[in-house]
Order: C-alpha cells, then sequence, then structure tokens
C-alpha cells in the first residue's frame, strides 16, 4: 500500500507533526469526502506502507521530522512543487529563492532520486508568456541541476472554482500545438542539466519527442527507493483518465491548505482553508476534522508489502486534487 500525504493539502508545509502523531498511532481515520458520514481507518503500520509519498510547495518546516521517520521504518520521495511564480498567483507560498534553497537542502538529506520537481501548472497569462516560461524554467532547472533527477510538468486546468478565482488575470488554455512546443523547448533545457521531462495527466501525446507521461505515484520508483515491488499495483481509477499514478490511499483532507495559491482546486473558500488550519489539533487521528457521532468507520483489511493491490474507494479524488 502507498500513502499519499496529500494530494489534497500540503501536509510537509503544514501538518507534519499531526502526521508524525499519525505515523507512530499505526492509523489515520479519512472522511470520504463526497459521502461525509463514511469514514475509513487505515492502517499506517510500516508493514503494510510500501511508501509515503508527499506532496509539498515547501517541506521546510518538515525537515526536522524526518529523522523520526526514517528510525520508525518508512521509505519515502517527494514532489516538491517549485514554480517561479509570486504572490500573484501563490499569495501563501515563501519567496522563491528561500524555496531553491529548501529543495537543495531536502535533495542532500534525502537524495536527489527521492525529491522530483513538479513544474505545475503552467498558467499563460500576459505576465506568464510562454517567452517568461522558457527563461523561467532554464533559471530554475540550472538551480536544480544535480538536487532531482525528474521534472514532471502539467498545463493549467480550468475548472470552475478556478476560472473564477483567475477571472482578472487572463489567462489563456494552450491547444496541443503550443503544449507541445513549449514542453519540447523545456525538455531541452531539462535534458542539458541532466534532469528528464515528464508530463502530468496531459492528453497530448509528446513521446516523439522523448517527453513520456508521467506516474508521481510511481511504482518503479518506490522499488527504487524501497527495494519492494509493489505487486498486482494498477492505475488508479479514480483519477483522470491521462493520469498514471498506479493506486495509493490519501490521507489528506480538502479546504486544508492555506497556500492561497489562486488555480488551486483542492480548495474552495481560502477562509475555510485558514479557519481548519488555525484550528487544527495535531493530535487527532482526523486531519483538521473529528468524529461527529453518526459516522460509519471501516479498516479495509490491511495488506502486507508486495501484497496485490486493490482499489481505493474514493470518489472524492474525481473532483481534482491540489497536486495531481
Amino acid at each position: 500500500m502507498i500513502i499519499s500525504a496529500s494530494r489534497r493539502t500540503d501536509i510537509p508545509a503544514f501538518y507534519g507533526e499531526w502526521l508524525v502523531n499519525r505515523l507512530k498511532a499505526g492509523e489515520v481515520l479519512v472522511r470520504n469526502p463526497m459521502q461525509p458520514r463514511q469514514v475509513s481507518r487505515i492502517m499506517l503500520a510500516p508493514e503494510t506502507v510500501d511508501a509515503l509519498v508527499f506532496w509539498t510547495k515547501n517541506p521546510e518546516p518538515f525537515l526536522a521530522f524526518l529523522p523520526e521517520i526514517d528510525t520508525l521504518g518508512y521509505s519515502y520521495y517527494f514532489l516538491f512543487t517549485l514554480t517561479p511564480y509570486d504572490v500573484t498567483l501563490e499569495p501563501g507560498v515563501p519567496d522563491k529563492g528561500s524555496i531553491v534553497e529548501v529543495f537543495r537542502r531536502l535533495s542532500r538529506l534525502v537524495g536527489p532520486e527521492k525529491v522530483v520537481w513538479r513544474y505545475d501548472p503552467v498558467v499563460i497569462t500576459d505576465l506568464f508568456t510562454p517567452v517568461w516560461h522558457a527563461a523561467s524554467f532554464l533559471r530554475l532547472a540550472e538551480e536544480l541541476s544535480g538536487y532531482t533527477e525528474r521534472c514532471i510538468i502539467s498545463f493549467l486546468d480550468d475548472y470552475r472554482k478556478v476560472r473564477s478565482r483567475m477571472r482578472n488575470l487572463r489567462y489563456t488554455l494552450p491547444d496541443s500545438a503550443q503544449m507541445s512546443e513549449l514542453a519540447s523547448l523545456f525538455a531541452g533545457i531539462a535534458g542539458e542539466q541532466g534532469i528528464a521531462l515528464c508530463t502530468c495527466s496531459q492528453e497530448v501525446d509528446l513521446s516523439s519527442q522523448g517527453i513520456m507521461h508521467s506516474r508521481c505515484i510511481d511504482g518503479g520508483l518506490v522499488k527504487r527507493i524501497s527495494g519492494r515491488q509493489v505487486k498486482g499495483a494498477k492505475k488508479d481509477s479514480s483519477q483522470r483518465h491521462a493520469c498514471g499514478c498506479i493506486e495509493s490511499r490519501d490521507i489528506g483532507s480538502y479546504d486544508t491548505c492555506p497556500h492561497g495559491c489562486l488555480y488551486c482546486y483542492a480548495v474552495a473558500s481560502q477562509a475555510k482553508a485558514r479557519k481548519a488550519f488555525e484550528a487544527y489539533d495535531p493530535s487527532s487521528p482526523m486531519l483538521c476534522d473529528s468524529l461527529h457521532g453518526d459516522e460509519t468507520i471501516t479498516t479495509p483489511a490491511p495488506r502486507k508489502r508486495a501484497a496485490s493491490a486493490r482499489r481505493q474507494s474514493d470518489p472524492g479524488l474525481q473532483q481534482g486534487d491540489l497536486f495531481g
């Protein structure tokens, strides 16, 4: 079993203490976002978890917890989203110069193979033009050279809640030819820095340019870092058609990330997300939540490492995820 922590919120940036408490407890409760009275108890014992996958824009507060997670016996890797945007799009993310240094520090701690760079999403506006993206990607690729082995890119998805937040930015959605042109340019830049480029959840086929579809939840990478084969793992059918991720269990909660990114489709209300963050209890078995007494709690049978994967039943993932 692979634990996703989390597509729905930035656990390393804001909820590291809660996560470590859950790992020590050996279990976590996760509310079904589409059926709130349905709660899953997910067992987190190291013998049942093939790997933890951390999705983040700023793991700096989380670095102090890594030795303890290592001692507990978990394998893990990071999907580190690092874009060149300023407060126009990412008002709650620290200055990117400092984030580059965090990226390098993390890579030195855990190894470049465990830190996957996500340049995601590519947003095209009057300010953030393709020319601007090419220059920005070049600068970041040079700064991250040697600190990562792979970069995953994706283009903005035009979700309704995102559309309303970004209506004043005059953004445009590139067609397949424009995506192919920019991705090809990125691939050349990345290749010069020793970084392989992949796409995430994009229908456009760029294989002729050596750009393959990525698996952010990647059984091959899990095997590489842990030495264990995730046997029987299937494509996660709860994700979009173009998503190549294998099955995992996400332990995050929607409307809990206070980064405030305008393009985020896992947060419907920034006020709600901020309130959740300010009130969260790191000792709670649920992230920014608690049981109300009317729930049905189910405990999926724990699977030993390398056991056959089972489909993750979580309709909420079909609504779109923070980093997916």
